[in-house]
């Protein structure tokens, strides 16, 4: 039998305990969310297989910068599915970026400097909507769906 993953890395551990991160479940996200201003929840995804979580945790802090005051919490990650289900991104590691509870957008995996620098401050003067649609990876189908048979 497999040993099972750490919920953390070691790196995201050290990061939550040195910058004082907040760590959400299903239970309390909406009640971190509703005490923010703008906030981003980071989803680490499977950190031991993407190399990318890892590089993401490691620049939090330098990416909160860009946005004064904007909350930000670490989802665990035994909830992981069910948010990214509320949030519809199909890639991790993800930043999703909200104002209170309303939905402002998301960056999946790691970007580079100047894309932060530049879409944070875009996501979080944008308009509140609905996550978009949940759309399967090119070669993925719903199950059920037969369109995908040739």
């Amino acid at each position: 039998m497999s040993k099972p993953a750490p919920d953390f890395s070691p790196l995201l551990k050290a990061m939550i305990a040195r910058h004082g991160l907040a760590v959400v479940t299903e239970a309390n996200a909406d009640d971190f969310l509703r005490a923010q201003k703008h906030a981003a929840l980071f989803f680490l995804g499977d950190w031991e297989r993407l190399a990318e979580s890892n590089d993401v945790a490691a620049v939090l802090p330098e990416l909160m910068k860009l946005a004064p005051g904007m909350g930000l919490a670490v989802v665990a990650r035994a909830a992981e599915r069910a948010l990214q289900l509320r949030y519809r991104f199909n890639k991790f590691p993800a930043l999703v970026f909200t104002r209170g509870q309303g939905y402002l957008g998301v960056l999946t995996g790691m970007q580079d400097w100047s894309d932060y620098a530049r879409a944070i401050p875009a996501l979080l003067a944008g308009d509140v909507s609905e996550p978009p649609p949940f759309k399967f990876p090119e070669g993925c189908a719903p199950a059920g769906d037969p369109s995908h048979i040739h």
